[in-house]
């Protein structure tokens, strides 16, 4: 147990001796003035790690830790104390409190809480340029000696690397250090604590340090002359061969750019740039013949894309090199001497007539005889021949313009020597056209002709179509058939504008006397030699209204033109039969009925009257007189019935014979109606009284045409025009009266 240093506080009676210890397990004694060593007193000890940490003998006062204290978890406790009568438990002195600090001693080493580290640098940087600051903690108390003071070396990474003991900072330690030389270093950095003294704790870490490229390094090409053999058979577009410069640096610094700078083939071949795998891809631009050039020179020039003007020095970043290209001699196919042909034939014309020719010959030295073919893989293709030995092309069948005007067909050629190398070009063959085809009419024309047509009215305008091309019938005439008789109805005006106009010759045409005409049109047109068509146009005789608007084109019955509908007709035959039924069902009524029972006289029955009578009819003219229903003004007087004699007097009636004249019917109905409530005289049963009143004779006369049928009224029918289409036929009726009379 070592003894640092023991304190005596008085509190009161009591007095403490604090004692500051390390690992120990006896800490202090508590003593009381009040103890007089008999055991009467009882020492207490609460607070922080009582009774668990701390201990304490409550006859004698000592207390004992029971553990090893860590300064890193706690650094200090606080107790309280006291002194109480054993058998009173009562206090002697007040309670005390003391505090135990626990002495740091230098157990915890270093630490690096963020290690391994790993970090970049740019290569050919400066001496000295910071890489990184590296930090080790220490759990001792930095307050007290030197445990937590922590002092920073390098273990590993020198000469190219060092570290501030006091910071942690890395820094390098050369000039230009080069990534392409070395570029991974493993740098271990250690932390002691006790300021670097002999006995201090230490802990370490790595640092794993790479250098970055920089653009540092020009590309070079690994030769400065190369050789490449390319067949003259290259397609156009292909790519023929590769080139590459070689660059020490990576990524961007190392994307390179290849141009031709010069030479005598650049025109024939080009260069691109593969970005992945940095080549340099020469490809032909125009088709080689080894029979005219069989060699090129092309000057390549590689570059980078993005430089580091830090470091413009070292260059230049760019290298040329020469590419000679070696063209290859081959067997060529047949060569045509145009890349295609287009010939012409008129249609109709006859097999075998000749319409062009077509030539290819062997580019190579050798000039292998030719032979030509078509291949029949079409239709197209059998309508024509070929010479095999001059490539003459010939007609095999006759064409018609009108169905295909236009043949495409695949002429081969081929060297005899070498029949299985073949060339091919396309041949159009155009197809003139020949004026073998008459004009007609544009479409079949639905042609209406008003009833109340007025002479040289345009009913119709009619145009014509002819399949041949516009050569041979861009001009169309139109006329009427001049083998037949003048036409009286119609006639035809050439419009010359490829159209024609039908107009009327007379005014008025009726449906009733011919409902259809026939018009014979003669077409031509204006081809060499011109050629003619007759078509007929059907003209239908219509009912229309003023403005032109057709109504109908059928032809109707008498009631029909009269304003009736076919609805109307319906309807009134409707009606004619269920009449007709009525009638025929009460025919069949009467003639079942039987004859009443004869009621017996002695068959009296209680408030019951049976009345067998039956009126007279219109022939009765005993019971009511109907004179004056027919006529209000033949009704002078009040007249009674005569088969009754009444039994009192009849109401006087104050009315004027000028008053009759001017009453209405309404109210000479009401004055009838009144007249049988109040007469006393009639029977007790109800009567009907039928009232017939015609009216009396019309102002404006009779309008019947009885009376005028054999003269000529002056007056005007135009406005029967306007009362609707139930009077449209008889407008047009007086309306041709009219015309016929003013003719």
């Amino acid at each position: 147990m070592i003894l640092n240093k023991m304190i005596d506080l008085t509190m009161g009676r009591l007095k403490t001796k604090l004692f500051y210890m390390i690992l120990c397990l006896y800490i202090l004694q508590l003593h009381s003035n009040s103890d007089k060593g008999d055991g009467s007193v009882k020492y207490i000890l609460t607070g922080e790690g009582a009774g668990t940490i701390f201990i304490i003998d409550d006859t004698t006062g000592d207390i004992h830790s029971t553990k090893s204290l860590d300064r890193e978890q706690k650094t200090h406790y606080v107790l309280h104390a006291q002194a109480i009568d054993r058998r009173t438990n009562k206090p002697l002195e007040p309670e005390s409190e003391f505090i135990i600090k626990v002495q740091d001693i230098n157990d915890n080493a270093p630490k690096f809480t963020d290690g391994p580290y790993i970090v970049t640098v740019p290569e050919m940087s400066e001496m000295g340029t910071s890489v990184l600051q590296v930090t080790a903690t220490d759990a001792d108390d930095p307050t007290y000696g030197n445990s937590a003071r922590v002092v920073y070396s390098i273990l590993q990474g020198q000469p190219y690397f060092s570290v501030d003991p006091k910071t942690g900072v890395i820094r390098t330690a050369l000039h230009n250090m080069d990534r392409e030389a070395r570029e991974h270093y493993s740098v271990v950095i250690q932390a002691k604590d006790m300021a670097g003294q002999v006995g201090g704790l230490s802990g370490s870490t790595t640092v794993n340090i790479t250098l970055t490229d920089v653009n540092d390094n020009p590309p070079r090409f690994p030769q400065k002359h190369y050789q490449l053999y390319v067949p003259e058979s290259a397609q156009v577009g292909s790519a023929v061969g590769k080139i590459k410069a070689n660059d020490a640096d990576t990524g961007s610094n190392a994307d390179m750019k290849y141009t031709i700078i010069n030479g005598d083939g650049s025109g024939v071949f080009s260069i691109s740039t593969d970005k992945e795998t940095r080549e340099g891809i020469i490809s032909l631009k125009k088709p080689l013949n080894y029979e005219k050039k069989k060699s090129y020179t092309l000057n390549i020039e590689g570059a980078n894309t993005h430089l580091d003007f830090r470091f413009s020095h070292l260059g230049p970043f760019k290298d040329v090199t020469m590419l000679k290209i070696i063209v290859g001699d081959v067997d060529e196919p047949p060569l045509f001497t145009m890349p295609s042909y287009v010939m012409e034939v008129y249609e109709n014309a006859k097999i075998g007539t000749a319409i062009g020719t077509v030539t290819a010959q062997d580019p190579d030295t050798a000039n292998s005889l030719v032979r030509y073919f078509i291949d029949h893989n079409t239709e197209e293709d059998r309508y024509f021949t070929i010479d095999a030995n001059t490539g003459t092309i010939k007609t095999a069948k006759i064409f018609d313009r009108e169905e295909t005007p236009w043949y495409n067909i695949t002429v081969t050629a081929s060297e005899i020597d070498n029949p299985e190398l073949v060339s091919h070009v396309q041949v159009g063959v155009r197809i003139l056209d020949v004026n073998d085809n008459p004009p007609e009419l544009a479409r079949e024309y639905d042609v209406f002709v008003c009833e109340n047509a007025k002479p040289g009215q345009v009913i119709q305008t009619i145009t014509a179509t002819d399949k041949d091309n516009s050569a041979n019938g861009a001009r169309f005439h139109f006329s009427l058939d001049e083998g037949l008789s003048l036409n009286p109805n119609f006639t035809l005006r050439d419009n010359e504008d490829n159209t024609a106009s039908i107009l009327t010759r007379r005014r008025r045409y009726s449906r009733t006397t011919q409902d259809t005409y026939y018009l014979p049109v003669l077409i031509s047109d204006g081809g060499m030699p011109p050629l003619s068509s007759s078509s007929t146009l059907t003209i239908r005789v219509c009912a229309c209204e003023k403005d032109g608007r057709v109504r109908t084109c059928h032809a109707e019955a008498f009631l029909s033109s009269a304003g009736l509908s076919t609805g109307a007709l319906i309807a009134i035959l409707l009606c004619v039969v269920i009449l007709l039924a009525i009638v025929v069902l009460f025919i069949t009524l009467r003639r079942s009925k039987k004859e009443p029972l004869i009621i017996s006289e002695e068959d009296v029955r209680e408030n019951v009257v049976t009345y067998d009578d039956e009126g007279g009819g219109e022939e009765d003219t005993e019971a009511f007189d109907i004179t004056a229903l027919r006529n209000p003004s033949a009704a002078e007087e009040l007249k009674y019935r005569r088969d009754v004699r009444p039994e009192v007097k009849p109401v006087l009636r104050h009315h004027a014979s000028s008053s009759l004249d001017s009453i209405d019917i309404q109210e000479f109905i009401k004055q009838r109606l009144a007249e049988a409530d109040l007469d006393p005289s009639v029977p007790p049963y109800d009567s009907l009284q039928t009232y017939a009143y015609e009216g009396r004779r019309s102002e404006a006369g009779s309008i019947s045409s009885l009376d005028s049928a054999t003269t000529h009224s002056d007056q005007d029918y135009n406005y029967l025009g306007d009362w609707g289409p139930e009077f449209k036929k008889l407008a047009e009726l007086y309306g041709e009266i009219e015309s016929e009379r003013t003719t």
